[in-house]
């Protein structure tokens, strides 16, 4: 939330309304962009998401709303139904954090833990010893390249059904 606020607070775009989504539900996040919808109507530039399922009932939102084309939808974790969402052209973005990646690094501090060693650490955040990864951001221009080239998904997993013409347009194919 800090992180959203340092990159808006001084863009000159105007935060209309803020929502900490329950249980981060995406119905729930859903219902509240609808009424946001009904209040603000074009006034909404975009839709910044903490993560892919809030992302998405936003986006659920703006098409029952009939508005189109969605404002730019953000999101975070690289879920299949939000990266099928932005080959489809209604998310804007996700964030990758390859788990495997991060479940690797946990897994050697484990084993070092249980060998009795000290883990090193990279740096401290938050006054705990820390390794950071760097996130990818992912849109229709990276997909290929962020996704399926460094096989976290496959063509055949998310090109399916209303998803396989944006596939093609993107160069993705199965």
């Amino acid at each position: 939330k800090k992180g959203i606020h340092a990159g808006l607070d001084n863009s000159g775009y105007q935060i209309l309304a803020e929502y900490d989504t329950p249980e981060w539900a995406p119905p729930k996040a859903q219902q509240w962009a609808g009424g946001q919808i009904t209040r603000f109507g074009p006034k909404i530039l975009g839709v910044v998401a903490a993560n892919d399922g809030t992302g998405g009932g936003a986006i659920a939102a703006f098409k029952a709303a009939g508005v189109d084309p969605v404002p730019p939808v953000t999101g975070n974790d690289a879920t299949i139904a939000a990266l099928q969402l932005i080959i489809a052209g209604d998310q804007y973005n996700t964030i990758s954090k390859p788990s495997e990646i991060v479940a690797a690094a946990a897994a050697n501090v484990a084993i070092k833990l249980l060998s009795g060693e000290t883990p090193k650490a990279e740096m401290t955040l938050y006054d705990t010893p820390s390794q950071l990864f760097t996130p990818a951001v992912v849109t229709q221009e990276n997909l290929k390249a962020e996704i399926i080239d460094k096989k976290i998904n496959t063509a055949a997993e998310l090109c399916v059904d209303r998803y396989a013409e944006g596939c093609k347009k993107l160069g993705i194919g199965n």
